[in-house]
């Protein structure tokens, strides 16, 4: 006998089995797994209805108090309103090591130049004799006044931000009302970047509905632009899945208004991802050795495709050639390097080949590394860089788009960003599988974040030094060294306990010695707690963890391992990472695979 169940979010049965525990524990896994599998259309389409409210723009720039001044030369300066919104990006970011920097400097004085007057365009010539401190304090002051708030005050703030939440924050696609992601259109500003970008101080223009495109279905109520303005165009394009879209200045990149990453098409879409990193651990054995068979071929497209495809799968390099129209920085990918950036170390005496890359990769972030190679991979390099400048093309036979041609023929749907999806989910799995199972809390997340790391560092996911790094460890030293303080403390009183249990022999003194005892217990474990946390912060100061865990690790993983040793998941996850991977929660059992 068996009961069928119809799924609500799937066209698929699933049959329990009321005889069998292990069916119907096994059926329930798969009816997960069916619930990521909703019926899609043949035609490409994503949605049939989709409603919603459009972008909350950035408010309007309010002018400076009239006590706040702009000083040039040592003299006030009253600035016209534009010019004036500009100089206060700049104001807001003096204690910044970005306005040390010439390239912004370079890029803010001419963008803020093209936002005066004319006049002061003929009085304002040199950013050395501008004075921003009035300015800038006037911000630090309206920072303390918001910290300072009454409770009355930032429950009305907070009213207002759900409001907005409930108004703009959810859409209607077909029959599921879904969070959108970034509903609010980001204020003007001044452009940062990672890295040493070329472009950074430029000036983020502010976007104005005449700059939107909005999508959503014809049968819906259209958003409504602001009093007094239009919409560049509305379109219903039920191919794609964003809301809204609009041309950002700096990089010319297109920019969107997408559903929240908890939503349900964007879940599908993370699942689908990883399961095709999961179906390239199926033949990725294959694929290596045809790609070293590869570097034999007598044609030197063929060797070229073959020795990038083996630094792309060893090193999680990108493909390159993924510049935004208009990016002008000097970046680049694996099938985009020069002869300047790389190196060769001929083997002496029972030294390995070593190839040096020195480059810019993706937003401007460095890429150094100095690695062994197989001697036909070297080989092949010394033939590549035959009678070739500095400036020439390291793989002179090959781009992105062949070698992705190249790889959907090995596996469908493979491209150079799957290696990478899977080069790191299988190093995380492999790290975790290390750890040891009967470390304290603390220590398993010390480990698990160590295993992110070596995550980070293969695909290369560095950021600079937090600005409070320095002030933030001497605060925890100092209660590290308050905590052994009391340690101590409790130790001598344990002794002196002791000492009077000895003496006296009574029950209520033995009490005494076992309350010291556990007060002893409980501060070691309060300061293995910090200590843990200190190693992890300095060994993290460099390494962005976010961007791995987000973007390239099969969640499923974590959540298993957090089922399997007893840690919570949200020591792993914090909420938005928990809404994004609720499907990942909720499938992944503590022996899942990846």
């Amino acid at each position: 006998s068996a009961d069928c169940v119809l799924s609500n979010e799937s066209v698929l049965f699933t049959c329990f089995r009321t005889s069998s525990p292990k069916r119907r524990q096994k059926t329930r896994k798969e009816q997960k797994e069916r619930k990521w599998e909703e019926e899609r259309s043949t035609d490409g389409s994503k949605w049939r209805f989709l409603e919603h409210k459009g972008p909350v723009f950035a408010p309007l720039y309010e002018p400076m108090p009239d006590k706040v001044k702009f000083y040039y030369d040592g003299k006030p300066m009253k600035l016209s309103a534009p010019a004036e919104e500009v100089a206060t990006f700049f104001a807001k970011m003096l204690d910044h090591e970005y306005t040390t920097k010439d390239i912004f400097r370079k890029n803010f004085f001419k963008d803020w130049r093209k936002e005066m007057t004319s006049e002061e365009k003929t009085k304002i010539t040199d950013l050395n004799k501008c004075n921003f401190s009035e300015m800038n304090e006037y911000f630090k002051a309206q920072s303390e006044a918001r910290k300072q708030m009454s409770k009355e005050e930032k429950q009305k703030i907070k009213e207002e931000n759900e409001r907005l939440l409930q108004e703009y924050g959810f859409c209607l696609m077909d029959n599921h009302k879904e969070r959108i992601g970034n509903f609010r259109i980001e204020p003007p500003g001044l452009f940062r970047g990672r890295g040493d970008h070329p472009k950074m101080g430029m000036l983020k223009r502010r976007i104005r509905p005449e700059d939107i495109i909005i999508n959503c279905s014809k049968d819906s109520k259209h958003p409504k632009p602001p009093p007094g303005t239009k919409w560049k165009e509305v379109r219903h394009d039920n191919k794609v899945t964003w809301l809204a879209s609009w041309t950002e200045n700096i990089q010319g990149s297109i920019k969107y208004i997408m559903l929240n990453p908890s939503s349900r098409i964007k879940g599908e879409k993370d699942w689908q991802k990883y399961e095709t990193a999961r179906r390239l651990k199926k033949c990725v054995d294959r694929i290596r050795t045809q790609y070293r068979d590869d570097w034999k071929s007598k044609e030197m497209r063929i060797r070229q495709r073959a020795v990038a495809l083996y630094f792309i799968d060893k090193l999680a390099l990108r493909a390159g050639n993924e510049k935004e129209e208009g990016e002008t920085a000097d970046t680049v990918g694996c099938c985009s390097l020069r002869v300047e950036h790389i190196k060769l170390y001929p083997k002496m005496d029972e030294q390995e080949y070593v190839v040096e890359f020195d480059f810019l990769g993706k937003d401007s972030i460095r890429y150094y590394n100095k690695i062994p190679v197989e001697k036909r991979v070297f080989k092949n390099l010394q033939l590549f860089l035959e009678n070739k400048q500095p400036e020439d093309d390291l793989f002179d036979r090959l781009n992105t788009s062949i070698l992705n041609k190249h790889l959907q023929e090995l596996m469908d749907g493979l491209t150079a960003k799957v290696f990478r999806t899977y080069n790191a989910s299988i190093t995380l799995q492999q790290q975790l599988k290390e750890l040891a199972s009967d470390d304290s809390l603390p220590a398993k997340i010390l480990s698990y974040n160590r295993a992110n790391r070596a995550v980070a560092i293969l695909c290369n996911h560095q950021r600079a030094p937090p600005k409070t790094f320095e002030k933030s460890m001497q605060n925890l030293q100092t209660k590290i060294d308050e905590k052994q303080n009391q340690l101590s403390a409790a130790r001598k009183q344990l002794k002196a306990a002791k000492a009077d249990h000895k003496a006296s022999h009574d029950d209520k003194s033995k009490k005494a010695v076992e309350l010291k005892r556990k007060a002893i217990q409980r501060i070691e474990e309060q300061l293995m707690k910090l200590q843990v946390q200190a190693t992890d912060r300095e060994e993290n100061k460099q390494i962005a963890l976010g961007t791995s865990k987000l973007n390239y690790l099969d969640p499923r993983i974590s959540v298993a391992w957090c089922k399997k040793w007893d840690v919570p998941i949200e020591k792993i996850y914090n909420k938005t990472q928990r809404e994004k991977f609720a499907w990942a929660i909720d499938m992944a059992e503590k022996d899942y695979e990846f």
